[in-house]
């Protein structure tokens, strides 16, 4: 029988960072960490070569794999400025471990990053006076920005950088299984004895499934294994806390416009309730000099997204405008709605992602591909479809999204340009929110949720400080 001291699902940023801090703190002799996707070596996305989404077989390399979808983001690690009195970034972690902890795990992680050649230049931290003017200008509009520093890894180089931490851990002996699928979590008497797998190849086949036995297991999906948890949760009665989607388009726009933006801190977070729904609407993972990308996630579901390298770069910013919706009674299936929007969006896009000029949005109207091909801002994602996302994203949505661009185009000048482009669909998928306590066990004894897919964390970062910090817990008990 195979037992473990520790079963780690998933192999994101979370899963990494608490099987490195188990090394260093000598407690990693009988850990197993498992991944649906293939190790960071394996995991090459053919789009470069191909100019469309091929929709790679049994799981896309963009979403699934070692360090999950960090590899192939833009890897940009969100810190704090000294005199925050809260953490503004990064999900929930600081309300279960306190401001001041949370802020001694981001230095802590970030020099776990700088050792394995993260850039030391931070972005954001020189130009506050200009950052200020740029605050005040917001606020009349009722518009907050978060400005705080931003160390930038590139696409590339996050590629790079956690081929190394692969290198590392499997150097310490720690054990990775690839391209395998946890199809059930081992439950008895309320308590976690391990999980049932299989090869991916057998994604679809109903085949004979191998018990694998560990004292605790970690559950570290990250948002791409959102649906799965919430199954997992529903099947086994693990406690739930009701949960978010957040809806969006990927825009882009020139450089040009964003140039105050780009240089005085990289990455502006603005945040409106614009009228009259008051949703919360934020951008997010600004790109300067970037390229809209697409990933595929379960059931050939084409979402986009934006990613920027160190070297290689475009005319372009791209950065995502979310709305976060939250559902009431009787409705407690986020995930499902979200879904059901990419899915009919994909459907007009002929299973691609759909790009609209906002000129054409204004004037009720699908953008061609002629008029697509003689626009001024020209389309990084060539594989997109030219169309009409309007259709598809909902009249709620929509008219968040369009409130938000009018008043951010009297935030900088430009923004609400006919010409900048809206790509759909953007979707975080969370699944309802796990129930944990302060040592992140669920309602099952030994459980345990970190990272992004259960709604703790969001971002590189603070998924990475929560596998930390889940390490120096579980070192105690093993």
């Amino acid at each position: 029988m195979q037992k473990y001291d520790v079963i780690i699902i998933g192999m994101g940023p979370s899963s990494v960072f608490l099987a490195y801090e188990l090394i260093k703190l000598k407690k990693a002799n009988n850990i197993l960490l498992i991944e649906e996707g293939k190790n960071i070596k394996e995991r090459i996305c053919p789009i470069e070569k191909t100019g469309k989404c091929i929709k790679c077989k049994p799981f896309c390399n963009i979403t699934s794999g070692f360090s999950g979808a960090g590899a192939f983001s833009d890897g940009k690690l969100s810190l704090y400025n000294p005199d925050d009195d809260d953490i503004y970034v990064g999900g929930e972690l600081h309300e279960y471990i306190g401001v001041q902890k949370t802020k001694e795990l981001i230095d802590y992680t970030d020099q776990i990053y700088l050792s394995f050649g993260a850039d030391t230049n931070l972005k954001g931290i020189e130009f506050k006076d200009e950052v200020k003017k740029i605050y005040d200008k917001a606020k009349k509009e009722n518009i907050n920005l978060i400005s705080i520093p931003i160390r930038h890894l590139g696409t590339e180089k996050s590629h790079e950088l956690y081929s190394l931490i692969q290198d590392y851990l499997k150097d310490h002996n720690i054990n990775m299984m690839f391209e395998t699928i946890v199809s059930d979590i081992i439950i008895e008497n309320n308590e976690v004895k391990g999980v049932r797998v299989k090869e991916a190849k057998y994604i679809d086949d109903d085949v004979e499934l191998t018990d694998i036995y560990a004292d605790n297991v970690v559950i570290a999906v990250g948002r791409k294994g959102a649906n799965w948890l919430t199954n997992m949760c529903y099947k086994h009665s693990i406690k739930t806390k009701p949960g978010i989607v957040d809806i969006g388009i990927r825009y882009e726009l020139p450089d040009e416009i964003m140039k105050d933006i780009n240089k005085y801190m990289y990455e502006g977070k603005f945040i409106g309730k614009p009228e009259p729904f008051r949703d919360k609407v934020r951008t997010f993972c600004q790109n300067p000099s970037g390229f809209v990308s697409t990933e595929v996630y379960d059931n050939n579901l084409t979402l986009v997204n934006g990613h920027s390298y160190k070297d290689n770069k475009s005319s372009n910013t791209n950065l995502a405008l979310l709305v976060s919706h939250h559902f009431n009674y009787p409705f407690d299936k986020p995930i499902e709605y979200g879904r059901n929007v990419a899915k009919n969006l994909n459907e007009l896009g002929n299973g691609n992602v759909v790009v609209q000029r906002l000129g054409d949005i204004y004037r009720g109207k699908r953008t061609w591909q002629n008029e697509l091909d003689r626009n001024s801002v020209v389309p990084t994602l060539k594989a997109a479809v030219a169309g009409d996302i309007t259709f598809a994203l909902g009249y709620r949505t929509m008219t968040d999204i369009l409130q938000f661009i009018r008043a951010m185009d009297k935030v900088i000048e430009g923004f609400a340009d006919p010409n900048n482009l809206l790509y759909g669909p953007e979707i975080k998928f969370y699944s309802n929110k796990i129930d944990i306590n302060s040592n992140f066990e669920t309602s099952i004894k030994n459980l345990y949720s970190i990272g992004d897919g259960g709604g703790l964390t969001r971002g590189l970062m603070m998924a990475s400080c929560s596998g930390v910090y889940l390490a120096r817990i579980l070192s105690k008990k093993i």
